[in-house]
């Protein structure tokens, strides 16, 4: 008997589980567990009826048949985990206030000149948070370019139109800063131009080439490598290495401190924080 549930009644037949592991692995790097169903009910069952099927079985069928990109991105925005909010992980902003700035700027004194990536940037959160810090430290002056990339279209466009909910604002943001760097926009907060024009944001596929990316000061890769298969972690933070001046620091997820980062480059701890600096 049909339910609410969808494809949780009807089932989703062993072939078409298959095939979106495939298709999930192919278009993101995303593995997804053969235990895992309930996130395929959850993300796709609101897409298969938007695009008027009501199964996850019919919406198998509409992806084997599709011609054009359209559907095949809408299902991947809809797998890929966009959790993230400003000032995440606190500790790693302390220590690039306390230390890695401090250093940099000695440093870059005569360029002035900061490159930094966001490079799971989702909704675009970690990376107005950089900028805000960069300008709370004074840096307003220097050439600071934050380039912010992430796989889903969604969540680029959101994070290009930097508006926020209460609640996202109420997430990890200072008073302080909500006051100095945001504007009120009807019932969101839109960041204010001094913060957006440091950033910039495109689509980009962790698995692609970097080459054409760095160099970067720093590189913020954090709680997106967890989701993929081991050689294609090892094959991520090779990239980024190579995006990296030396010396310059690799941020992951504080879970993800037992990821294969090689020797290329140097684990060190500032206090509560992890970094990981290019050898």
């Amino acid at each position: 008997m049909a339910t609410a549930f969808g494809s949780e009644a009807i089932g989703i037949l062993p072939e078409n589980y298959k095939y979106l592991q495939e298709f999930i692995y192919r278009e993101s790097g995303i593995v997804l567990e053969a235990e895992k169903q309930y996130l395929l009910d959850a993300r796709l069952l609101g897409l298969a009826r938007d695009a008027g099927v009501t199964t996850l079985n019919d919406l198998c069928a509409l992806l084997r048949a599709a011609r054009g990109p359209a559907l095949r991105q809408k299902v991947v925005d809809a797998m890929t985990t966009n959790e993230t909010y400003f000032m995440r992980e606190p500790a790693h902003y302390d220590a690039l206030r306390n230390v890695i700035l401090p250093d940099l700027i000695k440093l870059k004194d005569g360029s002035r000149r900061l490159r930094f990536w966001s490079a799971a940037s989702s909704t675009g959160q970690e990376a107005y948070s950089l900028a805000m810090m960069l300008l709370e430290m004074g840096l307003g002056n220097w050439s600071i370019e934050i380039l912010g990339t992430d796989l889903c279209t969604q969540v680029l466009e959101r994070a290009g139109n930097g508006s926020y909910t209460q609640l996202e604002m109420n997430r990890g943001l200072p008073s302080t800063l909500l006051l100095k760097y945001f504007r009120r926009s009807g019932l969101n907060w839109e960041i204010k131009d001094e913060v957006r024009r440091m950033v910039r944001f495109q689509q980009f596929d962790l698995r692609s080439s970097m080459r054409s990316l760095g160099p970067f000061d720093a590189v913020f890769c954090r709680n997106v490598l967890i989701y993929f298969d081991l050689p294609t972690k090892t094959k991520i933070i090779q990239e980024i290495h190579g995006t990296l001046f030396r010396g310059g620091y690799l941020f992951l997820g504080s879970t993800e401190t037992s990821l294969p980062v090689g020797e290329q480059f140097e684990r060190k701890s500032i206090a509560d924080a992890t970094i990981y600096e290019a050898k």
